[in-house]
C-alpha cells in the first residue's frame, strides 16, 4: 500500500570546491549563522546539519567540506564526510563559484563524484553579484548544460541573498513525499559544543595567517550551564608546533585575548546567555596525521 503524504521531506547535500559559498548559502537559507565562514579555504571540516522547514516541506541540509585531493589524515576524513553525505542525499546541490569558473572547473574527480550519485542535481552558480551584467552568465550556463549532469541551474548571490528563494523552490520540486523527520522549530541536531567550538575556530581562521588556521583544532573541555551567573566554557586550541603556540598567544597574550573576546560575543548571541570563556593553547605534534588524535577530535 502506497501512502500519500501532504508534506515533503528529504536530505539535501551541499557539495562544491573550497570557498564556493556552500556555508554562506546554508546560512542564507536558514536566516541564521549555523556554518562558520572565512575567506580561507577548508574552513568547513566536518559536515554541518541545518534544518529548513515551512508549511509544506522540510529540508535537512548537510553542508560538507570542499572537494579536494587529500594530502594527510584529516583531509582524508573530511572527504569521508563528503562521500557519506552524498550517499545519504535525496538531492545534491552543487555550489560553483562564478568568479573562478573556467572550462576545467569540473575536473575529472569532481565529475566522477557527481556521476556516482543518482540523486537529482541542482547547480547553484554563486557570486552573480560580482558580474556587472547578469547576461555575462549566459555563456557559462550554455557551457555547463552541455555536460548533461544537472536537472536545474540557478544563478545566485548567497552573500547578498539574491535568488536564494529560487534554490528553495527548485529543491521542493525534487523532495520526496514524506512526513517531517524533525520538529519544525528545530534548526539542527548537533550539540551546542560543536557550534561553540566552530565559532572559536572561525576566529582563528579570520585573525591568523599562514599555517596557523590549517594546523589548529578547537576542543570544548568544559561546558557548564548555570541557573544564576554566567555559563562557563573552557576550550583548548590545539596546534602542531610550539612556534605556532607562541604566535597564537601573541605578545603578552594580546592575540589570544582578541580571539576570546570576539568568540565570546558570538557565542553569547548563539546561546542567548552570558558566558565566561576561557581559552588554552595546547601542542599536539602532527595531530592531523595521528589516528588517535583525529578520532578524539571527531574525524
Amino acid at each position: 500500500m502506497i501512502e500519500d503524504f501532504e508534506t515533503k521531506a528529504g536530505y539535501v547535500t551541499l557539495i562544491g570546491r573550497p570557498n564556493s559559498g556552500k556555508s554562506t548559502l546554508l546560512n542564507s537559507i536558514l536566516k541564521t549563522k549555523l556554518s562558520i565562514v572565512s575567506p580561507k579555504p577548508q574552513t568547513t571540516r566536518k559536515r554541518v546539519m541545518g534544518i529548513f522547514t515551512d508549511e509544506e516541506s522540510q529540508m535537512i541540509f548537510l553542508d560538507t567540506p570542499g572537494l579536494l585531493d587529500p594530502k594527510y589524515g584529516m583531509q582524508r576524513s573530511m572527504m569521508g564526510f563528503v562521500n557519506d553525505s552524498i550517499e545519504e542525499a535525496d538531492i545534491l546541490v552543487v555550489v560553483a563559484d562564478l568568479e573562478k569558473y573556467n572550462e576545467s572547473y569540473f575536473n575529472d574527480r569532481f565529475l566522477e563524484t557527481l556521476k556516482s550519485s543518482e540523486a537529482p542535481k541542482i547547480l547553484v552558480l554563486n557570486k552573480i553579484d560580482t558580474f556587472k551584467d547578469s547576461k555575462q552568465v549566459l555563456p557559462i550556463l550554455a557551457s555547463i548544460s552541455q555536460l548533461g549532469l544537472f536537472d536545474e541551474m540557478v544563478p545566485i548571490s548567497a552573500l547578498k541573498n539574491e535568488n536564494v528563494h529560487n534554490v528553495i523552490g527548485c529543491i521542493k520540486k525534487y523532495l520526496p513525499e514524506s512526513p517531517f523527520f524533525y520538529d519544525p522549530e528545530q534548526l539542527s541536531t548537533q550539540p551546542e559544543r560543536f557550534f561553540i567550538s566552530e565559532l572559536v575556530r572561525e576566529k582563528v581562521f579570520n585573525f591568523y595567517g599562514k599555517e596557523i588556521p590549517f594546523s589548529s583544532e578547537v576542543v570544548i573541555t568544559e561546558f557548564k550551564e548555570r541557573d544564576t551567573g554566567k555559563w562557563y566554557i573552557s576550550a583548548d586550541i590545539v596546534v602542531e608546533r610550539n612556534s605556532q603556540k607562541i604566535i597564537l598567544i601573541g605578545k603578552d597574550g594580546e592575540k589570544i585575548k582578541k580571539v576570546g573576546q570576539n568568540a565570546r560575543l558570538e557565542i553569547e548571541d548563539h546561546l542567548q546567555e552570558e558566558v565566561f570563556l576561557e581559552l588554552f593553547v595546547k601542542v599536539r605534534k602532527d595531530w592531523r596525521n595521528n589516528p588517535t588524535y583525529l578520532r578524539s577530535f571527531g574525524y
